[in-house]
């Protein structure tokens, strides 16, 4: 399983020389942000589908766990009380008071391709430009109801869109690595987090497992990560946590799991371990993540506990894109 062709040649090392740390941490973070963008609005979308179905008291715990998820509740709550679903949205989505809001993700993506500009596309320059000038009209005024899945379609398109920009306009070459480093980083830290937080805040009590509302919750966390149609093909409708689990963690065809969003790392870090002739403590730090996942069933993870195997994990990914950020000199 890779992250597509590997179109990097032996000879490109002759023809190219390693780029500044200052343009490398702006490429590495400009994906991380539009990576983020896009998972903060599939949280949104499958928590506010979620409170469609359940009662105020239910709804209440789904939108702060949306923002226990987000790393965002200590910062909401010194703005705000209470967890309505339209001051939630407002506050992730496009609040001054919240620095990590949507709109100041795809901001910062897009200073970060200015910054950028000799290092990527025009096609890849458009189309954060554009799609940060559609979402900063867009969300301009509040965020309704009425309108918050129009947004939320919004921003999953324009960062599906500078994506898709990337992959067919981009030399495959140091920039698409940390590009698509900064990416599958990102995404792999998004669905564990989703994951812990089912797992330990959306449950009230452990009375519930087993329950329509341990099962509702289930299917929320495969909507979150665009999952329940690839799951329920593989699994014949059966919804239990252990096959959602192994799914969202060890399937390695699934591209937002644990096992393929590292293995995709795995590529482009050798990718760049090759341009810049030698291999240090980023691939090490990899290394050790690789360990974790490709030495452990589902029944391993269960037995050590899930929320720990998932705290662990985090933190090791994190250390991954610290080790990164320090072997390639990352100046912002």
């Amino acid at each position: 399983m890779t992250d597509g062709p590997n179109f990097i040649s032996p000879s490109y090392n002759t023809l190219e020389k390693p780029m500044l740390g200052r343009v490398a941490n702006g490429i590495f973070w400009m994906y991380r942000y539009l990576e983020r963008a896009e998972n903060t609005a599939r949280l949104l979308a499958a928590g506010h589908r979620m409170t469609l179905t359940r009662g105020a008291d239910e709804a209440t715990q789904e939108w702060r766990s949306i923002l226990v998820t987000l790393g965002l509740l200590q910062s909401y709550q010194a703005h705000h009380e209470g967890f309505v679903g339209a001051q939630v949205c407002e506050f992730v989505l496009r609040s001054r008071n919240n620095p990590e809001s949507v709109l100041s993700m795809f901001e910062r993506a897009r200073i970060s391709a200015r910054a950028c500009r000799s290092a990527i596309t025009r096609e890849v320059w458009e189309a954060i430009n554009e799609g940060w000038m559609a979402l900063r009209d867009m969300l301009a005024r509040p965020v309704r109801e009425t309108n918050l899945n129009q947004v939320l379609a919004a921003i999953r398109r324009e960062s599906t869109i500078a994506r898709g920009a990337t992959h067919g306009s981009m030399l495959r070459n140091e920039t698409y690595s940390f590009a698509r480093a900064g990416t599958f980083l990102e995404r792999a830290d998004n669905t564990a987090r989703i994951l812990d937080v089912k797992y330990y805040l959306l449950l009230p009590s452990l009375a519930y497992v087993g329950t329509a509302l341990d099962t509702g919750q289930w299917d929320n966390i495969l909507r979150s990560c665009s999952a329940e149609r690839a799951f329920s093909w593989l699994n014949a409708g059966r919804m239990d946590a252990r096959s959602i689990a192994e799914f969202l963690i060890l399937d390695e065809r699934f591209p937002r799991s644990l096992m393929f969003c590292h293995a995709a790392m795995r590529e482009n870090l050798n990718a760049l371990g090759r341009f810049h002739r030698r291999e240090g403590k980023a691939h090490e730090a990899l290394a050790a993540c690789d360990l974790m996942l490709s030495q452990r069933t589902v029944e391993d993870i269960f037995e050590q506990g899930l929320h720990q195997f998932l705290i662990e994990f985090i933190a090791c990914n994190a250390a991954v894109g610290s080790a990164i950020s320090e072997e390639y000199r990352f100046v912002s």
